[in-house]
């Protein structure tokens, strides 16, 4: 039938059954009905200007039943344009569909929270015909889609504010029209249902911020420092560690005397507690922040399909942030409270003689030397190492207190503080997921004289392996 009569619409009376319309007349015999819309007898083509549902006529049609609304329509910027016969401005139908109109709160309806951004004000807002023809800027809806907010939309959030959170629902109106809730004597109220004390206790940063637009310049400086420090520094691992499994993979190290099956306590119980705690919750951090940021991803999918319904991932997020910070307490405590651990901590203070093996172990690995130097029973990988973890842990969890306390936060702080919390957070979690894989996971698992992995972290021994190549403890 759909090809005989070249219908537009595909299964109409499928897509109605399944609608609110449908299943409110089906239940209770209230649901709008075929002829409600298209009229009885006189049954014109949509394209008949006539026609009850032309869409000249839509929002009268639908305001037999909604009045309130419609009348709320027609005063919008939309309702106006419509009125005045501009043929691409949206009526009901478009943003609600025609015959599968369904519940705001069905996930599968256009105008539900998380797919208003791109299944509905994104399709016209982000056309390029569009908004050469209207004058329209289709970087903002890009521009929308990359801040926080539309990075939880696109995850499927359903709290977190969308278009119609700002610009209105029924009612948008141009931002310079006194009653539009984006004017500049509006704004602070609309941010302020979501944000209390926006535009007086705290200033409202800028919105839909474009990438032409200037940064501030710490945002500036920052990026480009975490950028280079990026590169250099995993660039860096790589050819180390890449070297290394070439040289021991020709000749594994071994000191004279050495027993095979020696192993030697390298991690009290207090230091493989702390590092267990701060293993699980970095794992979770890293799954859940990168969740937000590439929410399209296929390994994001399982977390993002609960977003719908409740705030899974950044529950799950928080919570990893608080164990990671009761890991560092609990280090901190134990630090205090154990003589034998603060001796351990020392063992991690830079020394000259870590300049020295590095310096010997890069000839050594660059074919200078025939053998590797001699090396302490905690050396300069290990101290990199630590001293990264601390520093990482503190930036992390300023930064991520910070944006956790935004609306706190901004009542003592500009916003280009948050901005800069915001980007020293997502390039930290980059560079410590990355030191992690090439360089953490190189010495524990991968390195040859302890594949395939050091079992310290577990039982507290060393492996025999990494025994061999290290001198005993320092008593």
């Amino acid at each position: 039938m759909v090809e005989r009569f070249r219908f537009r619409a595909v299964r109409p009376l499928e897509a109605y059954l399944a609608s609110v319309h449908g299943r409110s007349a089906a239940d209770d015999g209230d649901g709008a009905t075929c002829t409600d819309c298209h009229g009885a007898h006189r049954i014109t083509p949509s394209s008949d200007r006539e026609s009850p549902v032309h869409r000249s006529r839509v929002p009268a049609t639908c305001g037999a039943c909604h009045a309130g609304v419609t009348e709320i329509f027609r005063e919008s910027v939309h309702g106006q344009a419509a009125a005045a016969g501009i043929e691409e401005s949206p009526v009901c139908t478009d943003c609600h569909g025609e015959h599968r109109i369904l519940s705001p709160a069905d996930r599968s309806s256009p105008v539900f929270a998380s797919n208003i951004p791109k299944m509905t004000c994104g399709r016209c807002h982000g056309d390029l015909r569009l908004a050469e023809e209207f004058g329209l800027d289709p970087r903002k809806v890009a521009a929308y889609s990359d801040s926080y907010h539309g990075l939880a939309a696109r995850a499927g959030a359903v709290t977190v504010a969308h278009c119609g959170s700002c610009h209105g629902i029924h009612d948008i109106l141009p931002s310079g029209d006194p009653a539009s809730h984006i004017h500049a004597d509006n704004l602070a109220a609309t941010c302020g249902d979501c944000h209390p004390g926006a535009g007086t206790v705290f200033a409202i940063g800028p919105v839909h911020v474009l990438p032409t637009e200037p940064e501030h310049a710490a945002i500036f400086w920052i990026r480009r420092v975490y950028l280079w420090l990026i590169v250099l520094t995993v660039g860096a691992m790589v050819l180390h560690n890449g070297a290394d499994l070439y040289r021991k993979v020709r000749r594994p190290p071994r000191r004279p005397g050495y027993l095979p099956r020696a192993r030697r306590q390298r991690l009290s119980r207090g230091f493989r507690i702390a590092h267990m705690l701060l293993a699980a919750s970095f794992v979770v951090l890293v799954y859940t922040g990168f969740a937000l940021e590439y929410p399209e991803a296929w390994w994001a999918a399982p977390l993002v399909e609960w977003e719908s319904s409740i705030a899974l991932r950044g529950s799950l997020h928080r919570v990893a942030a608080v164990v990671l910070i009761g890991a560092a307490l609990f280090h901190v405590v134990h630090l205090a409270a154990s003589r034998e651990a603060r001796r351990w901590l020392l063992w991690m203070r830079p020394r000259r003689e870590d300049w020295v093996e590095l310096r010997e172990r890069v000839a050594w690995l660059a074919g200078r030397r025939p053998t590797p130097p001699p090396s302490p029973w905690v050396g300069y990988p290990e101290k990199i190492e630590y001293l990264a973890v601390v520093w990482g842990t503190l930036l992390m969890g300023v930064t991520g207190v910070l944006l956790w306390a935004e609306t706190l936060a901004l009542r003592f702080l500009p916003t280009w503080v948050i901005d800069v919390a915001t980007v020293i957070h997502f390039y930290e979690a980059v560079l410590a997921s990355l030191a992690i894989l090439v360089w953490h996971l190189y010495f524990v698992i991968f390195d040859p004289v302890v594949y395939p992995m050091d079992p310290a972290w577990w039982t507290g021994l060393s492996a025999p392996g990494r025994a061999a190549e290290r001198q005993p403890p320092e008593k």
